[in-house]
């Protein structure tokens, strides 16, 4: 277990330790715990892949309970099942023949064990919705571009070392690009405006 510490004035960091699917399932956890809690001191919780950031209203203190709650053994805590969300792909990305030949098969391949995965969303970042999803098949793990592209077509579904994701939006990213979707991932008029949220498990 990972003790916390400061990030700036404001900011409590808490990591984990561990695989990375379990120390995601931990840092999702504690995110929860902190966000049902409704600290008065709490101005933001932010889960990433391995950590959670707790951000404080300026010139609060954290409380003892809140301490607490950032000190305890993941293993005490429960964490309610995300949604589910079936996702419809194209897969005729501009990178997908690569990515075979780099994975020594078909692109056919490629194709069957990305969309028999389930995958659970690790944390959004990057971009407003962009979901990093856990649950790639190993065989698929194959690393960024080296010059990443100028312009990400929004909808593009790909993948990177151990995670796939999707761009909501045109953005310039060095993921490999092995498909499409036509499912809207954020929209700034919806509450929430993200589509996906962490611990949401998508097909």
């Amino acid at each position: 277990m990972s003790d916390w510490v400061w990030q700036g004035e404001r900011g409590m960091l808490r990591s984990f330790d561990g695989s990375t699917a379990e120390a995601n399932a931990a840092a999702r956890a504690l995110s929860d715990v902190v966000t049902a809690a409704r600290f008065t001191e709490v101005a933001d919780v932010v889960p990433g892949a391995r950590t959670v950031l707790v951000e404080l209203v300026p010139g609060a203190e954290p409380s003892a309970a809140l301490m607490r709650a950032l000190e305890a053994d993941e293993a005490q805590r429960q964490r309610g099942a995300g949604r589910r969300h079936e996702i419809a792909v194209t897969y005729d990305g501009e990178d997908l023949a690569e990515v075979a030949a780099s994975c020594r098969m078909r692109p056919l391949d490629v194709v069957e064990l990305h969309s028999r995965a389930e995958y659970t969303v690790a944390f959004i970042g990057f971009q407003p919705g962009f979901p990093y999803l856990l649950g790639l098949p190993a065989e698929l793990a194959v690393p960024r571009l080296a010059s990443p592209r100028v312009k990400v077509p929004p909808g593009s579904v790909a993948i990177a070392g151990e995670y796939s994701g999707i761009y909501p939006d045109a953005t310039p990213g060095g993921w490999r690009l092995i498909g499409r979707t036509d499912t809207v991932l954020f929209d700034a008029e919806s509450t929430p405006p993200t589509t996906l949220q962490p611990g949401d498990v998508v097909r």
